[in-house]
């Protein structure tokens, strides 16, 4: 699918929006030699790698990159996960010696809502792209497909800003109930500061593609807001949350009566009775 074909044609500006979770997720922005580090949230190189893929565009094709990488981008972060180290070892293909010993991070469980806004023709071709994508989508390094599909829709006349402060709260429904005396009030946005904002206090990042050529990878700087919103209601809270079923429900009440029966004492005939069907339930 040719990307590049519509951008010609003005229709307006739409946004894109994603869904990116998996087991493991790896955003490199300034990954050298040995140490592959991880940012905290999906890079903007990430994230168009990831649509161009989909779009079938190859490595050193930088012209039809160049509209992707063009688009504003903006990620909220809805489930931070948990930051973890692994170590690679590796032998030459050819030789077959030992390469030195790396470093990879990853983010695990985590749980990111990603969005580019731009050309309606062209996010139209990106959207059905996702749908039958070219090449499969992998969330930062080949060795972390997402879990589901990653799209979200695609919203006509809409803004960046709105459209990462509207759409559902994607947390995972073990993470809510986990955190369900506690969920966050607010949601950590970071995005392209729009054409009529003042980035005084905003942040750059190595991460604006500009070739993905493995020979000469080259990255611009990107300037980078950061605002929180309101927490949206939640997706599916009307009824998949609620009425789902969840085999680790059985193991949670379990622990606890077996916390209450540890302050108790074994005597007590309803906790250990109620132990018993729980087990049961589990088993």
């Amino acid at each position: 699918m040719n990307v590049v074909s519509r951008v010609s044609r003005v229709t307006g500006t739409s946004v894109l929006a994603l869904r990116l979770a998996g087991p493991l997720q790896s955003w490199g922005a300034s990954s050298r030699f040995t140490r592959r580090t991880t940012e905290s949230a999906p890079t903007k190189s990430g994230v168009v790698g990831l649509l161009a893929a989909a779009c079938g565009i190859e490595h050193d094709d930088d012209v039809r990159l160049a509209p992707l990488a063009a688009l504003r981008f903006g990620v909220r972060i809805d489930q931070p996960g948990t930051r973890i180290r692994d170590f690679h070892t590796a032998h030459h293909g050819v030789t077959d010696a030992a390469m030195p010993l790396s470093e990879r991070f990853y983010l695990a469980d985590a749980v990111f809502v990603a969005a580019v806004e731009g050309d309606h023709g062209l996010l139209t071709d990106v959207h059905e792209a996702l749908r039958a994508p070219a090449y499969p989508p992998y969330l930062g390094r080949r060795s972390c497909p997402p879990a589901e599909p990653v799209d979200l829709g695609l919203y006509e006349d809409a803004r960046l800003e709105d459209t990462l402060a509207n759409v559902p709260w994607q947390a995972a429904a073990w993470y809510r109930r986990r955190h369900r005396t506690t969920a966050p009030q607010t949601l950590t946005v970071l995005r392209d500061p729009a054409a009529d904002e003042s980035a005084g206090e905003a942040d750059v990042l190595r991460d604006q593609p500009l070739s993905f050529d493995p020979a000469h990878r080259r990255h611009a700087l990107r300037t980078v807001v950061t605002v929180a919103v309101p927490t949206p209601v939640p997706a599916g809270s009307h009824d998949r949350t609620r009425d789902a079923h969840d085999p680790f429900e059985a193991l949670e009440a379990m622990e606890a009566l077996e916390a209450v029966e540890a302050l108790e004492g074994p005597e007590d005939p309803d906790t250990a009775d109620t132990l018993d069907v729980l087990k049961d339930e589990s088993a």
